[in-house]
């Protein structure tokens, strides 16, 4: 019994034992044979495409009606995106994961969570999804929509690429990190008797984020999120700065595994530690 255990025992809860998941093949063609494959790609395509109406729609008419009190604001914006992250990943958990996001997506991967061909199809299925929501939105208010920015991503007015860049990185480095916390095994066994949802926490740095970033890029964090509204408002300037939504998140997604997975669960030390306890190698 470890001493985290023990100081639980003597609060008068139980830890539960947990086990990893061993590491996702890089390719597992038997994924393609399986209809619950399938079906994770059409969760992810529907909760993006939802995720992109309502927040796209929420964003247009905060800039309808950013004169008058009838404006959410931008904490109205914040919520509405990290809101619907709660709900969604709530909603599709249990069938793809709730990813909703290719960062997210990609932050998995690197930590052999899911194979390639699912992390692909995953993204692919995310962009659709993101496109088709954006789309309804315009088909809904096409006049308010191209008048009011599409809610498209791009660095504003007096920020520098750089300083897009990087809020995107830490910003999805925020994202990313939560994500992996909230669904350690190791931490939901430990912290069994708190009974905390994971969407919760996810879709509360998913808000922290977008307050703190909206000034500066209209906050991507989710190449997805970025790429669709890009698609159907067609402009030039989120198209310039589109290559910030997809780098920043990438890179922010691929750091906070590596810390995870790295540091905070030391799992190069224990692959090396069975690896000098094997006395065959």
């Amino acid at each position: 019994m470890t001493k985290e255990d023990k100081e639980l025992d003597q609060q008068g809860f139980t830890s539960k034992d947990y086990t990893d998941s061993p590491p996702a093949a890089l390719i597992d063609s038997s994924e393609f044979k399986l209809w619950s494959f399938y079906r994770a790609l059409i969760a992810e395509f529907i909760a993006t495409l939802l995720f992109l109406y309502i927040t796209v729609a929420t964003v247009i008419g905060h800039s309808r009606n950013a004169t008058n009190c009838g404006s959410v604001g931008v904490l109205g914006i914040a919520w509405s995106f990290g809101g619907m992250i709660f709900v969604l990943v709530y909603c599709t958990a249990g069938i793809s994961g709730g990813h909703i996001n290719p960062a997210v997506t990609f932050g998995l991967f690197l930590a052999r969570k899911v194979s390639l061909p699912r992390a692909v199809l995953y993204m692919i299925a995310q962009c659709l999804g993101a496109i088709c929501g954006t789309g309804l939105v315009k088909a809904f208010q096409k006049s308010f929509y191209e008048g009011n920015g599409g809610g498209a991503n791009y660095v504003h007015l007096g920020y520098t690429k750089g300083v897009g860049l990087a809020a995107e990185i830490i910003g999805t480095f925020v994202l990313v990190y939560t994500v992996f916390s909230a669904t350690d095994p190791k931490r939901s066994a430990r912290d069994s008797h708190v009974p905390v949802l994971a969407p919760l926490p996810i879709g509360f740095a998913v808000f922290m984020v977008h307050l703190a970033t909206i000034p500066i890029t209209g906050t991507g964090i989710n190449p997805a999120r970025s790429f669709g509204a890009a698609v159907i408002y067609g402009h030039k300037q989120p198209w310039d700065d589109q290559w910030i939504f997809w780098v920043g998140p990438f890179i922010g997604a691929a750091l906070a595994a590596s810390y995870h997975q790295i540091i905070l669960r030391a799992s190069a030390i224990k692959a090396l530690g069975s690896f000098r306890s094997n006395p065959h190698v």
